[in-house]
């Protein structure tokens, strides 16, 4: 059977903020396994959330999650990693309520967690598996899921901007394509909404350094990762809100401009209908187990 795995030791991180712009110091701490991912305000007596959809709250421009009115903010992008690198089970320490950005994109934890190691753990890991497809519309947004024996995401955008106007990337996650294609994908954001968003107490620790900073024409910080960055950065954000799951999923996710609402407005229905998918393990044969013993990901490659 393929084995859950946690980090083999603590790791550090230091930053901003994306939103708040606070100074945050995150910990990284091996977990036992059925733990799942549990973010701790180590500044509010330890007290702990649960990263699950039942403690989703504000989804507009990051994804974050509220228990008992303490929250922990902008998730997605270290969750992303947890399941790009194949961790089912971890501690997260925060000082603060909101995680760090670091570069905008999901690498710097990937690298934070090939740093601490990854240890194999005497469970096996469980997996959704879709049985029959859900489709969610809502005007020209549209998000589904159909069955598959891997997990593969198709992500359209469609934004008003010479560089991208309409991007689709495909993917399949099964073969450490996430740490190729996906993980190094940054956020992004336009200078002409800048003073908008701030006004609205967000993005206050937005910077060149840690997004994609979009003029009327052009991008202020090039170079780009990936000419299709922008799309390649939803799919991340995808990724991150699907961990909200609980378990790794074996599905194909179409997407199409959803956003971090619809994302887990997905994970809600799946959630609720247990016609939609079983509960299984897989051997180890039935994939690549060589890096990160996980069906959706390889921790081996190179960024």
């Amino acid at each position: 059977m393929i084995q859950q795995q946690t980090v083999r030791s603590a790791v550090e991180c230091h930053g901003v903020g994306l939103h708040s712009g606070a100074p945050v110091c995150m910990r990284i701490l091996p977990a036992p396994p059925a733990t799942g991912i549990v973010f701790r305000r180590v500044d509010l007596d330890g007290f702990e959330i649960e990263a699950n959809s039942r403690n989703v709250a504000r989804v507009s421009y990051a994804t974050s999650l509220m228990k008992k009115g303490v929250l922990i903010s902008t998730t997605e992008h270290l969750l992303s990693a947890f399941i790009g690198t194949g961790i089912d089970n971890a501690i997260v320490e925060l000082d603060n309520l909101e995680l760090p950005i670091l570069d905008g994109s999901a690498r710097p934890f990937v690298e934070a967690l090939r740093k601490a190691g990854i240890r194999k753990q005497r469970r096996p890991r469980t997996y959704l598996r879709i049985r029959r497809e859900l489709e969610l519309r809502e005007g020209d947004k549209f998000i589904a899921v159909y069955p598959s024996d891997v997990y593969s995401v198709s992500y359209t955008i469609n934004f008003p901007h010479p560089l991208i106007g309409k991007e689709t990337f495909r993917v399949d996650l099964s073969d450490g394509n996430y740490l190729r294609e996906i993980a190094p994908a940054r956020t992004f954001g336009s200078r002409e909404d800048e003073r908008a968003m701030r006004n609205m107490g967000l993005i206050r620790g937005a910077s060149a350094e840690n997004c994609i900073v979009l003029t009327r024409d052009g991008v202020e910080n090039p170079p780009l990762r990936f000419a299709d960055e922008f799309v390649r950065h939803k799919v991340l954000d995808l990724v991150g809100d699907l961990a909200l799951l609980g378990k790794p999923i074996l599905g194909k996710i179409v997407a199409d401009r959803a956003g971090h609402a619809m994302h887990t407005a997905l994970v809600s229905r799946i959630l609720r209908d247990k016609t939609l998918w079983e509960e299984v393990t897989l051997p180890d044969e039935q994939h690549d187990d060589t890096t990160s013993h996980s069906a959706h990901a390889a921790v081996g490659s190179s960024l």
